[in-house]
């Protein structure tokens, strides 16, 4: 009696289990075919575009600028941001008032190309400075990188001195920062890279982006560009291809003395290995001229959460550089 309780107990579950696998691999089936219809129709949406682009090795990088002033801004996104433009938009509209905002989209960034070979942050430096260039924008920068672009903002410091007035991290990360590479180009992170690919290519990111809100930062329009560039450069093969070079750069990096260059440093207090993380912006502040560390409780993405609190921080930063750099000509005469 009770073996067939079991049986037919197994049986109710198998049909629920199979019904259930049906209605995943149906959705899921819906959602790629709604996701190839709409990038067919999102080529037009791209066309026209926030930035300006300029051909570097043949391909073309898109460069945003906002704002005038007496200090160019240049801001770098993290790893895999999909649209820098439209991410770092909460932060610089608080700042173009008063600064020149520029926002680089790497290759296979926002609206800038995909392109094939490697993707060493010596020649991501290169495509990024010649493309300033070509664009006239002059230096010193003051270096806004966010996450993985800390480390191209530490090699220009340290390669390009007098060209970069000083560096704000946005839980940026550092050589100095042991285990980097072992991170970035662990099984876990390759893994990751997987699975977003996967996301991408069934079209989930795009369902995911549909039932979230934007707010007053977009209009719909954008917002709709926006939701283009995240199903269309999530993990694409250009930027995951930064990855295999980070071990390369930690190297080059560390055997040179951490920049001198003053520095506003915000930290993500939710990181994992908080204390390893803090000690090694901790380290970052004590090397430089004109340092300070700033904790913020929120995510990783800190220009998102605490766009206010950055604004201002950044403006009281950059106006002790004025102050610094005006009592060190008095003392000069």
């Amino acid at each position: 009696m009770k073996t067939g309780i079991v049986k037919k107990t197994f049986k109710i579950f198998g049909k629920v289990l199979l019904g259930i696998l049906v209605a995943l691999a149906a959705f899921l089936i819906i959602v790629k075919v709604w996701n190839e219809i709409a990038m067919s129709r999102e080529k037009e949406l791209l066309i026209d575009h926030p930035g300006e682009f300029v051909e570097v090795d043949g391909h073309n990088m898109n460069i945003y600028v906002e704002g005038e002033g007496d200090h160019t801004i240049v801001f770098m996104s993290g790893w895999g941001t999909e649209s820098p433009i439209y991410d770092f938009r909460p932060l610089y509209s608080k700042l173009s008032s008063d600064y020149k905002c520029v926002v680089i989209e790497k290759f296979g960034y926002g609206f800038s190309d995909e392109i094939d070979g490697e993707r060493d942050f010596d020649t991501i430096l290169r495509q990024d400075r010649e493309a300033l260039a070509k664009m006239g924008i002059e230096g010193p920068f003051i270096l806004c990188a966010h996450s993985l672009s800390g480390l191209e903002a530490d090699l220009w410091a340290q390669k390009y001195p007098e060209e970069v007035e000083a560096i704000i991290g946005l839980d940026m990360s550092s050589a100095n920062y042991s285990g980097l590479a072992e991170i970035k180009e662990g099984f876990a992170q390759k893994t990751a890279i997987t699975l977003n690919k996967a996301v991408r290519f069934i079209g989930i990111n795009r369902f995911l982006m549909t039932i979230s809100e934007s707010d007053e930062t977009y209009t719909d329009e954008e917002w709709k560009q926006y939701t283009a560039l995240v199903c269309r450069n999530q993990s694409n093969d250009t930027v995951c291809r930064e990855n295999d070079a980070i071990g390369e750069v930690c190297e080059e990096i560390n055997v040179a003395a951490l920049p001198a260059a003053p520095t506003l440093q915000f930290i993500s207090t939710q990181n994992s290995n908080y204390e390893k993380w803090k000690s090694s912006h901790q380290e970052l502040v004590d090397a430089s001229h004109n340092g300070k560390l700033i904790e913020l409780d929120c995510g990783h993405y800190l220009h998102q959460f605490e766009s206010e609190r950055i604004a201002k921080e950044m403006k009281d930063f950059i106006m002790n550089l004025i102050m610094d750099r005006y009592s060190n000509t008095l003392i000069t005469n």
